[in-house]
């Protein structure tokens, strides 16, 4: 295989668990975007010549691509509503500009999102799409309707053209739809996405919403699904204080189902009990944390070391781009930190190493899809961001990992690649269409925003 980019110099957090992290080495990628070397010291002469193109990266540090194991990209166009709600007078005012838009504005709305994460050093994002269902805060529901298809394929085909990696995750029909109608539009769900670059779309997967369902038909639609196309199923389940005690109720419709395995993700589990979190780490399941978004929305602070010790396997996600703001992996990371430091009054709550990992391997396996993407390994794709710690300075580097975490942001992010290719220098995205994206986004927002008012 044809070595297409030779990478050395750099000190490389591979967050492989198999190899102690950090060390100063070189990697080698393949033409087919995936890593087929990772070693200690220096390149020999011989590998430099015959690699297509060859990075320098003396003096910075490269660590895996960020994987958002939670994120809704359509709100990219919807940041700072919502500013003093919880989740349900967030969702409000969030939807208000996005209910009325198109599928074509929903693209150019996704596709703004993931070029967002893509310039931040997310390479991999589990998206949950928007189905055009209205949200009633009464009774928190979407509704008895089939989410719209068009809408939802439109998102798909906005994070593939960004060139962003992802899991692809649709609402299932919501209330008293038919079952055979809801099963049609998951069949349908499933083949509209065959066309999708394979190396971008990790899966299809179930946005999980038996936290607003009437009934456990919803459940039992969810464990069928999931069994018959084999998709993990991410489930905003436990997130808010509000009724709280219907919301924990419903973890038995989940149970009884069959639901709980390995292929079943809980998004956020803030609002747990020792009892749900035994059960659902006894199944194999999964977790994801939002720390910037729980913050933000009041939610509170997840149990995390807990779900950890209990054998949960727990990623990190940027959550919405309109609750969290700043689709900003470091701040990410800290504010989790800051978080679990102060709630259990205790530094060992919230190692920086573990945080590390849980927002890019840890992500990536709790997701299924650590084979491909999340660690700098032999075999993985080769996403990978590269961070100057002296551009601004930060002082010397006496621990890698401590100032690749806590000392370094945004500012210091000089590139982000994707399968070996450059996708972002600094803030400029390569994508020649980039600047389009942004006008487009202004435009259609602009005339929702005229429409609505008038």
């Amino acid at each position: 295989m044809t070595t297409q980019l030779l990478v050395h110099g750099a000190t490389l957090l591979t967050v492989d668990p198999e190899r102690p992290d950090p060390f100063t080495g070189w990697f080698a990628v393949g033409d087919d975007g995936r890593i087929t070397a990772v070693e200690p010291g220096d390149p020999t002469p011989e590998q430099v010549a015959e690699a297509a193109e060859v990075l320098d990266a003396t003096g910075t540090i490269i660590g895996p691509g960020f994987v958002s194991a939670h994120s809704h990209l359509f709100t990219s166009g919807s940041r700072g509503l919502g500013m003093d709600s919880t989740l349900y007078g967030w969702i409000e005012a969030m939807l208000r500009y996005v209910l009325p838009a198109c599928p074509e504005d929903m693209y150019w709305c996704t596709r703004h999102g993931a070029q967002d994460f893509l310039r931040n050093g997310i390479t991999t994002a589990y998206d949950f799409t928007d189905g055009g269902l209205q949200f009633d805060p009464a009774i928190a529901s979407f509704g008895d309707r089939i989410p719209s298809l068009d809408r939802q394929h439109a998102q798909l085909r906005a994070k593939t053209d960004a060139g962003l990696r992802s899991l692809h995750s649709v609402m299932l029909a919501q209330g008293h739809v038919p079952r055979a109608e809801a099963l049609a539009h998951v069949e349908d769900t499933v083949k509209a996405a065959t066309d999708a670059d394979p190396s971008l779309l990790l899966g299809v997967a179930v946005s999980g919403a038996v936290q607003w369902a009437p009934t456990p038909d919803t459940a039992a639609l969810e464990t069928e699904v999931m069994r018959r196309y084999g998709l993990v199923n991410q489930a905003h389940f436990l997130e808010t204080a509000e009724m709280l005690d219907l919301q924990r109720s419903k973890f038995a419709w989940y149970a009884e189902s069959g639901a709980l395995s390995p292929q079943l993700v809980f998004g956020h589990f803030i609002q747990t009990t020792p009892e749900i979190i035994a059960t659902a780490a006894a199944a194999g399941c999964a977790m994801s944390w939002q720390p910037m978004s729980n913050g933000r929305l009041a939610s509170g602070v997840a149990s995390i070391p807990e779900i950890r010790a209990a054998g949960m396997r727990v990623g990190m996600g940027l959550d919405d781009q309109s609750c969290t703001d700043v689709a900003d992996p470091w701040n990410n990371m800290r504010t989790g930190i800051a978080l679990l430091r102060a709630q259990y009054k205790d530094p060992t709550a919230a190692p920086v190493g573990d945080v590390l990992m849980m927002h890019t391997r840890g992500g990536a396996e709790a997701l299924g899809v650590d084979g491909d993407v999340g660690s700098l390994r032999v075999g993985r794709y080769a996403d990978f961001c590269v961070v100057d710690p002296r551009r601004p300075d930060t002082g010397p580097v006496w621990d890698a990992v401590g100032t690749y975490v806590l000392a370094c942001s945004l500012r210091n992010l000089r590139s982000v690649w994707v399968g070996g290719e450059a996708v972002a220098h600094g803030a400029d995205l390569v994508d020649p269409q980039a600047g389009e994206v942004e006008s487009q986004v202004h435009e259609r927002l602009a005339r929702i925003a005229a429409d609505l008012a008038a």
